[in-house]
């Protein structure tokens, strides 16, 4: 009998602490919302909103100061610097348009000579070169096997150009197998060119898909060169991944009519791959392409910002968990009237995402008890120019990349409802989705975690397309995005804090589960 009251004993002491949170995983020894508290953190806010920053342009002298400012409280907090003293450095490369560009077609015996601008205009990942080639339709230019999509299936573009179609099909169905009207990252332009390259391409040049669209206007890239509206140093910046680079041109109306006979006869090519998701690509007949591109290319500066706390655990301290937000915002506005307002703050985008970090940095320095994962925090630049902090950093990580268990990454924050967050990425981990929904009991937003703004929008994408698992906090957009009305005051800080809370916890349950997160793409 004592022996069975000893078990009921056990028994019910383990349910009573369990109830109480005593040996639940999810048990902390802290209190999250002293940690991180609205009226402690907005000081962050306000430095890297604030008009001396001018925009935080990249690069800048405004955007220096800003790296500067987070890697001195990350030296506060105690974290320990990642990269050279907290900084991650590397060069853009920016591009200019050179003066010698031409395309001419061979159609026939006759040379049609086309004009820049007018007829073609390059990409801003054009290369320095001059290619003359047959030329290939090859539909939208996609291959994936997850979508059993090929339109280089039965086609050998190997020392060929290829002509291209944007976005991808069944544009305007809802239930087209790519994401219906939502596009993915197969109608992006960087990618249709780099699989053309992988085939074998030497040359691309791409033409707007006219079943959908009325506009054929090469847009190309908005060069300064070819328009007295763009600033001269509206210029675009890469990085330097020693990539191999093509010669790449948006073509028009005047092309696609002597390619094709018509508007229309592309238009039914189109609607016969929409309609089967087929592929109808072929090599034309009496064609030669001669491309030629030219770029004029310096370097600049620039740095993320990086810093860590060491996990406890000696097995799970290899891994990392990456907590990140990009610094940089848009610059100012030259040539503006006296007296109004030139400057591009950047309140909500992303100095809100980037006083997260701060917060949940500092929170995590506060703790007695150590997260068993490493958690490293990471400020990118380049973000409004094409991902480039985040960008270089997969290629170049500082914590090996197959080693990053998941990415939470913080943009625009501190906006609209108060009670509704959106967590995209979660949808494609259910683990994520699960931690996520448990920890929200404790904040009570009303979640979306739809993937309406996943593809590309920002930084959480460089790591999704390295397979690495991510969280992508936002609270939407509003009138003010990219505005220069998006202020420091008009950032709500209450919702601030507590879109930080729930990152924090997130990342304190990730960083101490001894498990991995699926990723489902």
């Amino acid at each position: 009998m004592k022996t069975y009251f000893k078990i009921i004993l056990v028994l019910f002491a383990i349910v009573l602490i369990n109830g109480c949170g005593i040996l639940n995983l999810h048990t902390r020894n802290f209190n999250d919302a002293t940690l991180i508290v609205p009226d402690s953190i907005s000081k962050y806010l306000f430095f890297l909103a604030s008009d001396s920053l001018k925009g935080r342009n990249t690069p800048s002298e405004g955007l220096d100061i800003a790296a500067e400012y987070i890697a001195s409280n990350f030296k506060k907090f105690g974290l320990k610097p990642a990269g050279e003293n907290y900084f991650q450095n590397f060069n853009l490369v920016i591009t200019n348009l050179g003066s010698e560009n031409h395309l001419k077609i061979l159609k026939n015996g006759n040379i049609n000579d086309f004009q820049i601008k007018q007829d073609f205009t390059p990409f801003e990942m054009t290369a320095n070169a001059e290619v003359k080639a047959p030329l290939v339709f090859a539909g939208y230019g996609i291959k994936s096997k997850a979508h059993n999509y090929n339109d280089y299936q039965n086609i050998d573009v190997k020392g060929k150009i290829v002509l291209v179609l944007r976005h991808e099909p069944g544009e305007e169905d809802s239930t087209s197998i790519f994401d219906g009207k939502k596009s993915t990252e197969y109608s992006n332009v960087s990618q249709k060119v780099k699989i053309a390259i992988e085939e074998g391409a030497i040359g691309v040049l791409v033409v707007t898909d006219p079943l959908n669209h009325s506009n054929l206007t090469p847009r190309g890239f908005p060069w300064p060169s070819l328009s007295k509206t763009i600033p001269p140093d509206a210029l675009p910046m890469t990085l330097n991944l020693n990539e191999p680079k093509v010669p790449v041109v948006q073509v028009g109306e005047s092309v696609i009519e002597l390619l094709f006979g018509s508007i229309d006869s592309l238009k039914n090519i189109q609607a016969r791959i929409d309609s089967t998701l087929q592929p109808v690509s072929f090599e034309f007949s009496d064609i030669e392409v001669n491309l030629k591109t030219s770029t004029i290319v310096t370097e600049k500066a620039t740095k993320n910002v990086a810093a860590y706390i060491e996990g406890a655990d000696q097995e799970l301290k290899n891994e990392v968990v990456v907590i990140g937000a990009h610094y940089d915002h848009v610059g100012y506005r030259r040539n503006s009237e006296p007296g109004t307002d030139s400057i591009y703050n950047g309140a909500d985008d992303n100095a809100s995402g980037t006083t997260g970090v701060l917060a949940i940095a500092k929170a995590f320095s506060e703790l007695n008890t150590k997260p068993k994962r490493t958690v490293l925090f990471l400020a990118f630049a380049g973000e409004e120019k094409g991902l480039l902090g985040s960008k270089y950093y997969v290629n170049f990580p500082l914590f090996p990349i197959e080693k990053t268990v998941v990415m939470l990454n913080l943009d625009m924050i501190g906006r609209n409802n108060e009670d509704s967050l959106f967590v995209i990425g979660a949808s494609h981990s259910p683990d994520l989705l699960r931690i996520v929904e448990e920890e929200n009991k404790n904040i009570n937003f009303t979640l979306v975690t739809s993937n309406e703004y996943f593809v590309g929008g920002s930084d959480h994408a460089s790591f999704y397309r390295r397979d690495v698992p991510v969280l992508f906090f936002f609270t939407g957009e509003h009138q003010d995005y990219h505005k220069v009305t998006d202020h420091a005051e008009f950032i709500n800080t209450k919702k601030l804090a507590r879109v930080s809370r729930l990152a924090f916890r997130t990342a304190w349950r990730i960083a101490n589960e001894n498990k991995h997160y699926k990723l489902i793409k």
